[in-house]
């Protein structure tokens, strides 16, 4: 039997892109983890360190599908080589400010202005697609993608954390900047991949938020952002609260290796079920899965915990990739996935910031009910979206008609 992750790998340049944009994507979770711990040594104020974390995280949010819509128009290597640098300046100055005991409103700007950071992971997937577009290699390397995004969600934070925490406590936030500055050069200079800017449409009907399909779908990944954002911040508390805050880095750790673990499983594997099925259950068992978060008495006990929540994690983002894929249109596919990024953004602001609160509040083990709200958000909208799904993705000639007939109401509606 063969392997179905090498077989997306024998077109030429394929290794390369993906390898280029996995070191360019780690700045995004290692800076809203790497502000966390760098301000919280610093100044000493989770709900600071959550506050400034958040405003970096919600600026990303809402500026990042507009870079993806600049990206269709004038090409990947145009956008990046601007952005990347506004946001390495901005990452730069945001350490500086925090070395040199600023203001805090100092922090929350240069944490806006780092908001620019694009969205590498869209850029990816959107050259997969150049690639492969039609074929059924398609679908395994957008697992392998939504993978490495989990790997990148779990193991970014580690290099955030452990840098602030082994040298010094802004070490973090210039990593991401650094690798942020060498990802996206190796990405950009690889022209030949590069999805050229005429084999995108030069008008457009509108964003794809105007199917309702995507609301739902960008809901549950706000409800996985939660449970991102409150585990990253309540585990760094409860184990300074422990009396070993080094532990941090090593339970995150075997948080992304459940992750990765699962979802390369996951990724390869069929499934009789339908797409919106697996959602719901993915949704259902992280759930499940955070409720005993709250309750850990000790480090043991809440490594075990993170790991079995993090299992879950990859099958949840391989399936809502994978909806994605069959609800918008193929040229506006970047911009969708930047959504649902936006959403676990979006999510992961409000995890933290809650998280923070929560830990300065109530202790450090309250902190982890933002993570069992998350999956809430998650559940509820997965429910209340679950026929609307269904009905869209039960298979491909049936998606096909639902999607042009949601597209003649969407534009009746505008007109």
């Amino acid at each position: 039997m063969s392997n179905p992750y090498a077989e997306i790998f024998r077109q030429p340049g394929t290794k390369g892109f993906s390898a280029a944009g996995f070191i360019a994507r780690l700045p995004l979770p290692m800076t809203t983890i790497g502000i966390v711990a760098m301000l919280s040594q610093t100044h000493g104020e989770y709900w600071l360190a959550g506050a400034v974390s958040a405003t970096f995280a919600l600026a990303n949010a809402f500026i990042a599908p507009q870079v993806s819509r600049w990206v269709d128009r004038k090409g990947q290597s145009a956008v990046l080589a601007p952005t990347v640098f506004i946001t390495f300046l901005a990452l730069v100055g945001l350490a500086a400010a925090a070395w040199a005991e600023s203001p805090s409103w100092v922090l929350f700007v240069f944490a806006l202005i780092a908001g620019v950071m694009p969205s590498i992971g869209s850029m990816v997937r959107a050259r997969w697609s150049e690639i492969y577009r039609g074929q059924s290699q398609l679908h395994t390397a957008f697992a392998f993608e939504s993978v490495l995004d989990e790997l990148v969600y779990m193991a970014g934070p580690v290099f955030g954390i452990g840098l602030s925490v082994a040298l010094f406590p802004e070490a973090g936030v210039l990593a991401a900047a650094t690798f942020l500055a060498v990802g996206s050069t190796l990405f950009t200079v690889q022209k030949s991949t590069e999805p050229t800017v005429g084999a995108q449409p030069a008008t457009r009907s509108g964003s794809v938020m105007r199917y309702p399909a995507m609301w739902f779908v960008v809901f549950v990944f706000i409800g996985i952002g939660m449970i991102f954002g409150t585990v990253e911040v309540a585990v760094i508390a409860f184990a300074q609260a422990m009396g070993n805050k080094a532990a941090a880095t090593y339970i995150l750790s075997l948080y992304a290796a459940g992750s990765c673990g699962v979802g390369l499983l996951f990724g390869a594997m069929s499934f009789k079920r339908s797409l919106a099925s697996r959602l719901l259950i993915a949704s259902a068992v992280a759930l499940v899965t955070t409720l005993p978060l709250p309750f850990v008495g000790n480090l043991w006990m809440l490594t075990l915990m993170v790991f079995v929540s993090g299992s879950i994690a990859s099958p949840t983002f391989i399936t809502g990739m994978s909806l994605i894929e069959r609800i918008v249109p193929g040229a506006q596919l970047t911009e969708g996935i930047t959504y649902a990024m936006t959403g676990v953004l979006i999510g992961f602001a409000a995890g933290s910031s809650v998280s923070g609160w929560m830990i300065d509040t109530y202790g450090a083990s309250n902190g982890f009910w933002g993570a069992v709200a998350g999956g809430v958000v998650a559940v509820v909208a997965m429910s209340a979206g679950y026929r609307r799904l269904f009905d869209l993705t039960r298979e491909p000639a049936a998606q096909g008609l639902e999607l042009h007939a949601a597209n003649h109401a969407a534009n009746h509606a505008a007109n």
